[in-house]
């Protein structure tokens, strides 16, 4: 298991594989579906069995108690948000906590309404009319794809483009940039693999695209990048440490030009050794690691955070703020400086 520290590092509880893994998108070879569990398919990549969409009860309570008491503004309006849960890709197993997180989350603070759902058939121009945002809950692989029908397909994506950029909001959590990218392994040993982006638009419009993770329990130092921001009041100006699986992004799919960074890898302070984790091939020349950030899109608003992977993440009160105050910035009631961090 993994463990979220705010603050000193004070417990681990396993070890596992150290190093920085690569190519999490890659789908599953062609195999006839296995017999599935009546719970559904909990982790790992999908081979045809439907979803696990219900989280463990004691990691409900655990994420419950770290929930804030009220929103960090009132809402405008009544607001709706979509929680969509569907991965194609690889399947974390908190994803139904994190969709529970949303959902109790506006329970409990008043600030939105939640529909949750695993289908993608539920991004339609019509459906969407009803919502304020979005929330990508570790979405992975080509998520809103038909693979029997293309028009469909086109249709779902079209109409998230559309309404974020009609002035509604989105939302993502981890695995939400490990959507719609591709990686074609080198024909020779020693060669940089390519990395590219499958949906250009979502791409941009989430951040940016998965390239490889920092495995767990590599202890990554996060440094607010923006004190003032409204987003980080629940942190301290000083930064804080965590364990989780920390994601780096394809070198040409993310910018501060384009994004107003949150918090970040305080890279400075990583060790020698866990920065020779990240694979040399596709390592990033700038040494910039965002871990959460804000930006708009056409009139809309986009929120993403990259950790999310274990569980016990979500027991933690500081990073269910930010979540909390992310979303409230995605529909529009937390204001917020969003213009890109480089000029």
């Amino acid at each position: 298991m993994r463990l979220l520290v705010f603050g000193p590092f004070t417990a681990l509880a396993a070890i596992a594989l150290l190093g920085l893994s690569s190519f999490a998108q890659q789908p599953p070879p062609p195999s006839k579906p296995p017999n599935c569990p009546p719970e559904g398919f909990s982790g790992g990549f999908t081979r045809g069995c439907p979803q696990k969409q219900f989280a463990n009860p004691a990691d409900v309570s655990a994420m419950m108690a770290a929930i804030p008491d009220k929103p960090y503004v009132a809402p405008q309006s009544l607001r709706r948000v979509l929680v969509l849960g569907r991965a194609v890709g690889w399947v974390h197993t908190s994803i139904p906590l994190a969709t529970k997180m949303v959902e109790y989350l506006g329970d409990k603070t008043g600030a939105w309404m939640t529909t949750i759902t695993y289908d993608a058939a539920a991004i339609t121009p019509e459906n969407l009319k009803q919502y304020d945002a979005v929330f990508l809950a570790s979405t992975t692989g080509a998520f809103l794809d038909d693979p029997n029908d293309k028009a469909v397909t086109e249709l779902r994506k079209q109409a998230l483009l559309d309404f974020v950029k009609s002035g509604k909001g989105l939302a993502g959590i981890h695995a939400a940039t490990d959507c719609y990218h591709s990686t074609t392994r080198p024909a020779s040993p020693g060669a940089a693999p390519v990395l590219a982006g499958t949906w250009p638009e979502f791409n941009e419009m989430i951040g940016g695209f998965f390239k490889s993770h920092w495995n767990y329990p590599t202890l990554i130092t996060a440094k607010i990048d923006d004190p003032a921001s409204p987003l980080n009041v629940m942190f301290s100006p000083r930064g804080y440490d965590i364990i989780d699986e920390t994601y780096t992004f394809a070198q040409d799919s993310f910018s501060r030009k384009r994004v107003h960074v949150l918090t970040s890898v305080n890279y400075a302070k990583m060790s020698a050794d866990d920065k020779a984790k990240e694979p040399a091939a596709t390592k990033r020349t700038d040494g910039d690691y965002a871990l959460s950030y804000i930006q708009r899109v056409g009139n809309g608003r986009v929120f993403y955070e990259s950790h999310g992977h274990d569980e016990k993440v979500y027991f933690q009160r500081p990073f269910v703020a930010h979540i909390l105050a992310g979303i409230q910035y995605a529909l529009g009631d937390l204001k917020a400086d969003d213009s890109p961090s480089e000029k």
